[in-house]
């Protein structure tokens, strides 16, 4: 083979040089990877109202996601979205098994679609590769070597850069570069950091990512079934396989593989697909590319590798979406309803607020009644604000022991008040009010609370 597995022993490591064959899926991966290039290293940088498209800052305990800033507060809302996300993964792994690892993960857009293709650029073909890395170090060697990891190092460090900026901010990820490494040596050790982790991860662990250390793989085989679509050779239609007889322009055997060996040679977790579903294989279609080259050259149908259910192989079935299926998309649909209501019904700011526990009514002077009360709010923007309560009835006012104060982004701040109402106004044991949190002349939230007086005959 031209190129796969290099190593003596078992023992040893076995270094992959997959061979690269641009067929119509390899062209339409490119694009979904060009695609998820431009979003990653622009996301920082691109604001909607002001904030950042996605913003993970663990430090400060601020989340953003699509310009809308979340808080510790709205814990509930992760939680319901990582709930949303974790079914999505299930349900698309019946449907389709692996198909996320090969097509979106990042770990093999990098590998495949960046660091592949300049190994490649400068270090040629499968056999070329695995010659060089077996030859002594001369001049050609340090260079194609030198070249390559200078590049690897320089990628790795714009990711962690960009890495980075999604967790502190690209303002902050700025200051850091353009400012003294003293005023920012944490954020200057962090960049090297990661960028250490990235340059290993892409330059010697590689597939081993997929294979070894990812649990989705080892996961998929209890959530696949007989009716999932995954990456699979027809072993009905290719077997028995057999060399192609060029004298007699056919092939000596019945079954339509040649046992050209290209579909291992492609594959960058370095396996062979016609042994069965495999957890190695990440559903890339790099076999599918290469099969139908060949199938095309001897003039047989396509799809001697496809995508195929175990059913649509053994029973010739066509592609059906399950029971199962489809409950798991009414679960996601449910979940996603509700997820989108808490998200679009959330408030810019959040209020508790609690009557004085074991505290009647108060008389005071001029023949009124009123009752203590403790508030809580929270800011829920990444603006200062400055809140006011006011009572909806005109007739009833609001007197502070404890006044509220302005609140940073993200900030807090509690108040105690009085709520005091004209004694001919009370006609019950317990009145309803409703109170408007204010902030800039604008009402953000109107909350109901119980008012406990005497009752007037």
């Amino acid at each position: 083979m031209d190129g796969l597995l290099a190593g003596k022993e078992n023992s040893k490591r076995q270094w992959i040089y997959p061979l690269i064959r641009k067929g119509p899926y390899y062209k339409w991966r490119s694009l979904v990877s060009y695609f998820y290039l431009i979003i990653f290293f622009a996301g920082p940088f691109i604001r909607i109202k002001g904030q950042p498209l996605l913003l993970l800052n663990v430090i400060d305990r601020q989340f953003v996601l699509l310009g809308q800033v979340f808080w510790p507060q709205d814990i509930f809302l992760f939680m319901l979205a990582s709930l949303v996300f974790l079914v999505c993964i299930v349900l698309f792994t019946i449907a389709f098994g692996r198909i996320f690892c090969g097509w979106i993960c990042p770990q093999t857009i990098f590998m495949e679609m960046v660091f592949r293709k300049i190994e490649v650029w400068i270090e040629g073909s499968p056999a070329s590769r695995k010659k060089l890395d077996a030859a002594p170090w001369d001049k050609e060697k340090v260079i194609k070597k030198g070249s390559k990891h200078a590049i690897f190092i320089f990628i790795s460090f714009l990711i962690a850069n960009t890495f980075l900026a999604y967790i502190i901010g690209s303002e902050s990820l700025i200051r850091i570069i353009t400012e003294p490494v003293a005023a920012h040596l944490i954020g200057f050790i962090s960049i090297w950091v990661f960028t250490v982790v990235f340059y290993l991860v892409y330059s010697r662990v590689r597939e081993q990512v997929c294979t070894l250390f990812c649990p989705y793989g080892r996961l998929q085989g209890v959530m696949m079934d007989e009716h999932t679509l995954v990456v699979a050779y027809d072993d009905v239609r290719g077997e028995p396989r057999g060399k192609l007889n060029r004298k007699a322009d056919r092939l000596e055997t019945k079954g339509d593989c040649v046992d050209c060996g290209l579909c291992v040679d492609v594959c960058p977790t370095g396996i062979d697909i016609r042994k069965g579903t495999q957890l190695e294989c990440i559903n890339c279609t790099a076999c599918i590319d290469v099969c139908n080259e060949v199938m095309d050259k001897i003039h047989k149908p396509n799809n001697l590798i496809g995508f195929f259910s175990e059913n649509m192989i053994r029973e010739k079935e066509k592609p059906t979406f399950t029971g199962r299926m489809m409950a798991y998309g009414g679960v996601i649909t449910v979940l996603i309803g509700v997820l989108c209501y808490f998200i679009f019904s959330r408030s810019d700011m959040d209020i508790t607020l609690m009557r004085s526990a074991g505290m009647l009514y108060q008389e005071q002077p001029g023949g009124n009644i009123s009752n203590i009360y403790n508030a809580e709010i929270i800011n829920k923007t990444n603006k200062s604000q400055v809140i006011t309560l006011n009572p909806e009835d005109p007739r009833i006012s609001i007197k502070y022991i404890q006044a509220p104060v302005g609140m940073g982004k993200g900030g807090e701040t509690k108040t105690v008040f009085f709520i005091i109402i004209p004694a001919s106004q009370i006609h019950a044991a317990k009145t309803d009010v409703r109170l408007r949190l204010i902030s800039n002349k604008k009402i953000i939230k109107t909350v109901s609370t119980t008012f406990v007086g005497p009752v007037n005959d």
